[in-house]
């Protein structure tokens, strides 16, 4: 799209603030219930700006403003956004506060949408923006709604039951287990806005978000286990009133806000992570008495029962089946010229769908070639669609939604010969995953003490990768589950902190970005397990890895595994061939053997 139109759309916007005696505006990628994945009508900072990743902020000034984005989108803002319209601000080097605190003029009045930002963050950009003179104001209507024609509506898609046999635990006791909770802590009401919970808590499953099975809804959940479902109507079928039952009474979504001024003096539970400051506001000036917890069902969600993993590990078979058949063809074709990002993503779907029971994909597909695999969170379309071409790297992040699981895994291979530096960088992100593929850590370790073991072999030779190790995954809900992370403690990055349980599930994706030139990242879905160790004096945990595709062996540089480093990959390989050989043809199984043949550790081999 061009600069011509996000500098149109920018001047209605400063003629819509302006109109409102405005002198900012601030705009997330957001919506009312803090997705990290939005709906197209919630896309502002995409319509506003241009930039298509998952994770930023924009601000806007009279005659300045700026993006705010992260390590992983470094390279993409500047692809996607106009530098001579907006500046490019990296976090957690800076800030919105602090760009605004640095730009705002005394006198000056800056809006947000309080029902797209939290409360926290809407205290401290007051107390900043007080500081300089200047005031921040809630909006009751978002003026980028106003300036954005075509706005797409929320989508009136109708959600559906998600069976106990796949969900393993009836709605109605997630319900009691969250009313036990409220009763233990002397809380009358819990107040639910992540889409993902709502889902889970319900056993439900709507079509509202791309690729995140989730409906638009709110919820309150109460001390005697009843509920109230905050929902379109027309979304509701008779199948999904008779699985709700009479203790989940069922009201239009708009009535909300409302239903919050009924809580007057009840103690009402609500989280700031995941609750936006409207809610906090409505609340406040109802009267309730508001206590401030995490959301009750986001631990019990992330923390699968024995019916979810079983359900995940199945999905996985599956889809490594398709990831395989995806490399083979790509082992073919790719090096006789021709192909392109978009082709081999397409292909990569087609896969999926022939091997059954794909519900969606769980993320649009990170289809990289050359130097786009450069960048962590690329985003292929038209405009940057890129030939795949001999003598470079190839880098593919995919996943699929199926109603027994969420798979999400990364395979880089070589389209033709690599370099001796593809091999060297390959060889030391394989050795970072198999260094947190084989970890054995006592209950309560945290995700931010197992981090530096994927990067260890990367830090050696003075490079790094700028997101995190791994991430919660769903169960058949979304890709990005909190609140287990692994990374990097600094930067106040949520999860990190979160000790990591038996039952959940992770991502293991270290990886390398050279700008301009390739891409590297290897990952797998592992389970959060409990291990028995002869003599321990520790209760420990381990990981078993679940995801299930050939890693490219032509990449591996073998004389720098140790012995037990070349063990895994042997081992892991052989675990591949058996469980992805029975759901293959003949032909396919020829290929996957040579695929997931041992490694040569002939001297030769490891002299070269």
């Amino acid at each position: 799209m061009s600069s011509a139109i996000h500098a149109e759309r920018l001047a209605r916007v400063r003629a819509e603030l302006a109109a409102r005696g405005l002198d900012g505006f601030v705009v997330p990628i957001s919506d009312e219930h803090m997705s990290e994945y939005v709906g197209d009508y919630a896309q502002r900072m995409a319509w506003l700006t241009g930039f298509g990743g998952s994770a930023g902020t924009a601000a806007v000034l009279p005659t300045k403003a700026a993006v705010f984005i992260d390590g992983r989108y470094t390279v993409q803002v500047r692809d996607q956004v106009d530098g001579s319209l907006f500046d490019y601000v990296g976090v957690p080097q800076s800030s919105v506060a602090e760009w605004l605190g640095a730009n705002v003029s005394a006198g000056q009045t800056i809006g947000f949408d309080p029902w797209l930002h939290g409360i926290d963050w809407a205290r401290s950009l007051a107390k900043a923006l007080t500081a300089k003179g200047a005031t921040l104001v809630a909006v009751d209507k978002n003026p980028l709604d106003a300036a954005w024609d075509d706005q797409p509506v929320p989508s009136a898609a109708p959600i559906a039951v998600h069976d106990v046999a796949l969900a393993g635990q009836s709605a109605v006791e997630k319900r009691e287990v969250i009313a036990d909770w409220l009763k233990a802590n002397g809380i009358d009401t819990t107040v639910m806005t992540a889409l993902d919970s709502i889902a889970w808590t319900f056993n439900i499953r709507g079509t509202d978000v791309s690729h995140t099975p989730v409906g638009l809804a709110f919820a309150l959940l109460h001390a005697d286990a009843t509920a109230d479902l905050f929902i379109a109507p027309e979304k509701v079928t008779d199948a999904v009133r008779a699985h709700l039952g009479n203790s989940v009474r069922i009201h239009d979504r708009d009535a909300f806000e409302a239903a919050l001024a009924n809580l007057k003096d009840r103690q009402v539970a609500v989280d700031p992570d995941r609750a936006v400051a409207a809610i906090f506001t409505a609340l406040e000036a109802a009267g309730a008495k508001i206590e401030r917890h995490r959301d009750p069902a986001v631990l019990p969600k992330a923390i699968k029962n024995d019916v979810e993993l079983g359900g995940t590990r199945a999905a996985h078979v599956r889809d490594g089946v398709a990831v395989a058949r995806f490399l083979q063809w790509m082992e073919d074709v790719a090096p006789q010229g021709g192909l392109d990002e978009l082709g081999a993503a397409a292909k990569l779907r087609e896969f999926r769908e022939e091997g059954g029971g794909l519900v969606d994909l769980s993320f649009d597909t990170i289809s990289a070639a050359g130097p786009n695999g450069a960048l962590p969170h690329y985003k292929v379309d038209a405009t940057t669609n890129r030939a795949i071409e001999t003598g470079t790297l190839y880098l593919v992040d995919s996943g699929g939604q199926y109603a027994d699981g969420t798979t999400d895994i990364t395979r880089t291979i070589a389209i033709g010969a690599p370099t001796a530096e593809m091999r060297r960088r390959f060889t030391q992100v394989l050795k970072g995953h198999i260094a947190l593929a084989t970890a054995r850590f006592p209950k309560g370790t945290r995700g931010s003490q197992l981090d530096i073991l994927a990067r260890q072999y990367l830090w050696a030779d003075g490079v790094d990768y700028a997101h995190g190790t791994g991430h919660g995954v769903g169960a058949y809900l979304a890709v990005h589950e909190g609140p287990q992370r692994i990374a990097k403690p600094a930067g106040g990055q949520a999860g990190t902190e979160e000790p990591l349980h038996a039952g959940m599930i992770l991502s293991n994706e270290p990886g390398y970005y050279k700008a301009g030139a390739f891409g590297i990242r290897i990952e797998n879905l592992v389970i959060v397990v409990p291990l028995s160790i002869d003599g321990a004096e520790e209760d420990m945990l381990g990981f078993e890895t679940i995801t299930f595709a050939p890693i490219a062996q032509n990449l591996v540089e073998t004389a720098l595994l140790s012995p037990i480093e070349a063990d895994w990959l042997d081992a892991y390989h052989a675990k591949v061939f058996a469980k992805l050989a029975p759901g293959m043809s003949d032909a396919d199984r020829v290929w996957l053997a040579a695929a997931c043949a041992p490694l040569d550790r002939t001297p030769a081999a490891l002299a070269a």
